[in-house]
C-alpha cells in the first residue's frame, strides 16, 4: 500500500475495477486489417500509469497506430532469471446494438464490469497494472527481475505484437525463460469444499486458410455442371460436419485425472457427452481440447444473381493439438477433395509443458492463500495466445490470469461474446493472488 497524492492509502485492490474500466474504454478493435482505431492510445496509457511509478517503459510502433509498451522491474536478485507478465490490449469488435450496455463504456452493474475485453483481457493488464503500481510505490521489490509487455494485435495472430517484438526486439527479453499470461488461473466450483483454478500449460495450434474453388463461369439460367459455388459448399458442408476423433494429449488426460478426482467419479475419454455433461460452464472449452478443429467461418462468391461466378472462396479457423498437426492436415485434405485449393493466410504452433516447478508451486500456494479450497489443475487452451511467439525464445509459458467466478457465470461465453463482463470482486481477488504469487515466484 502507499498513501496518493490526497493523502488516502491506495492498494492495487483500491484501483483495479478503475483501472480496467479506463483500459475498456480505449478502443483498441482488432479487425485484423489496420481499420480499427489501433492499440497506441492503450499503449501511451499504459506507459503513462508504468512511469508514475518510476519506470521507464517502452512504447514500439510497428505499424502505424499498431503499439506495444515493454518495461522491465528490477528484482532483488538479478542473477535469476527473469519472469514475462504478458497481456494484449487489442479486443475483438463489438456491436454496441447487442449489448446491454455499450461495449466501450466500462459500465459497473450487477457487481461486474461490463465491456468488450473485460475477460480478454483488458481484466489482467488491470490487475498487472495494480499489482506493479502498489509494489512499487511502497518499495517492494520482486524476488527477480520482471518484465512487462502490455502487446498490440494478439486477437489476429500477434503479428504487430509479441511476433514483431521477438523478431525484431528480442533483448527487451533478455534472461527472461517463463511468462505467465492470458486464459488460466480462472475458477471452477466443484462444491461448497473444492473450487478448482484450470491453469493453461498447453493449446492448440492454429491455421487460419482460405479454400478456392475454380470453376466454368456462364449464364445463371444455363446448365452448368462446373459450378464453383456448388463444389465448394459441399467441401466446406463436408468439413464442417466432420466427426474429428478424439485424442487425449498429455495436459487433457491430468486434466481429465484431477477432476475425476474432485468429482468423485471415473470420466471415460471414449464417452465425451457424459463427460462433458459433468463440467458445467467449462464444457465449451475443455470439448474443443479434445480433437482437431477445423470451423468454416467465411464464404465469398459472385457479383450478380444471373452470372455463375467462376471463383468461390471459403475461409477456414482450423486448430490441431499438440503432436497432432500431420494427423489434421492428413484429414483436412482427405475431407475437402481434389478440387479444393488451399492456401494459408496464418499458422502458429501447439504449445504444452509440464504442470511442475517452483513457478507452478507459487501459484498454486498463491491460490491456496486467498481461497482455502483452491486447488490449482493444468488444462489445455482450444484456442492460441501470444505464448505461441514467447516460446520461440525458449520461454516457458503458462496461462495464469486469476480470477474467482461465481459458479453461474458462463465464464467461456465471455470470450468474444455478447455482454462481456468481469465479477469486480474477481478482479479483487486476482490483484492479491498475483501479489502473492510475485512474492514467491
Amino acid at each position: 500500500m502507499s498513501e496518493s497524492s490526497a493523502g488516502r492509502t491506495v492498494s492495487g485492490e483500491d484501483e483495479v475495477v478503475d483501472l480496467c474500466r479506463d483500459l475498456i474504454r480505449i478502443d483498441t478493435s482488432n479487425y485484423g486489417d489496420h481499420s480499427g482505431p489501433g492499440e497506441r492510445k492503450a499503449a501511451e496509457w499504459v506507459a503513462e500509469k508504468l512511469a508514475e511509478v518510476g519506470l521507464e517503459p517502452q512504447v514500439f510502433e510497428s505499424h502505424k497506430g499498431r503499439a506495444s509498451t515493454v518495461a522491465r522491474i528490477e528484482g532483488e536478485d538479478p542473477s535469476r532469471p527473469a519472469l514475462l507478465i504478458h497481456g494484449h490490449t487489442d479486443v475483438v469488435p463489438a456491436n454496441a446494438a447487442d449489448w446491454t450496455y455499450d461495449p466501450f463504456s466500462g459500465e459497473i452493474a450487477d457487481g461486474c464490469v461490463w465491456g468488450r475485453g473485460a475477460v480478454d483481457m483488458k481484466d489482467m493488464d488491470a490487475m498487472t497494472l495494480a499489482v506493479v503500481r502498489d509494489r512499487l510505490r511502497s518499495g517492494r521489490k520482486p524476488p527477480r527481475d520482471i518484465v512487462l509487455a502490455f502487446l498490440a494485435d494478439e486477437e489476429a495472430g500477434g503479428v504487430y505484437g509479441a511476433r514483431h517484438l521477438v523478431d525484431h526486439h528480442p533483448g527487451l527479453f533478455e534472461g527472461v525463460t517463463e511468462a505467465i499470461g492470458e486464459v488460466g488461473g480462472f475458477s471452477f466450483t466443484v462444491n461448497e469444499n473444492l473450487r478448482l483454478y484450470l491453469v493453461e500449460t498447453a493449446q492448440k495450434g492454429m491455421h487460419w486458410m482460405r479454400l478456392t474453388v475454380e470453376g466454368t463461369a456462364g449464364h445463371g439460367s444455363m446448365t452448368n455442371t462446373d459450378n464453383a459455388i456448388t463444389e465448394l459448399c459441399e467441401a466446406v458442408g463436408r468439413l464442417g460436419r466432420h466427426q474429428w476423433p478424439v485424442r487425449v494429449t498429455k495436459t487433457v488426460r491430468s486434466f481429465l485425472d484431477e477432476l475425476s478426482d474432485a468429482l468423485g467419479t471415473p470420466l471415460d475419454p471414449d464417452d465425451m457427452d457424459a463427460t462433458l455433461a459433468k463440467l458445467g460452464g467449462i464444457a465449451k472449452m475443455v470439448g474443443a481440447t479434445l480433437r482437431n478443429s477445423a470451423a468454416p467461418t467465411m464464404l465469398g462468391a459472385g457479383y450478380k444473381v444471373n452470372v455463375i461466378p467462376g471463383q468461390a472462396t471459403a475461409h477456414v479457423d482450423g486448430r490441431f493439438l499438440p503432436g497432432y498437426e500431420d494427423e489434421f492436415f492428413a484429414d483436412l485434405d482427405r475431407i475437402l477433395g481434389p478440387r479444393v485449393k488451399r492456401e494459408d493466410v496464418h499458422g502458429d504452433k501447439a504449445l504444452e509443458t509440464d504442470f511442475d516447478g517452483r513457478l507452478v508451486d507459487a501459484m498454486q500456494g498463491a491460490l491456496k492463500a486467498e481461497d482455502p479450497i483452491a486447488r490449482a489443475v493444468p488444462y489445455m487452451l482450444s484456442g492460441g495466445t501470444d505464448a505461441k511467439s514467447f516460446d520461440d525464445l525458449g520461454i516457458r509459458c503458462f496461462g495464469f490470469a486469476p480470477l474467482q467466478l461465481p459458479p453461474e457465470l458462463d465464464f467461456a461465453g465471455m470470450f468474444h461474446g455478447v455482454d462481456e463482463r468481469v465479477p469486480v470482486d474477481g478482479l479483487k481477488f486476482g490483484v492479491r493472488v498475483l501479489d502473492r504469487f510475485i512474492d514467491n515466484c
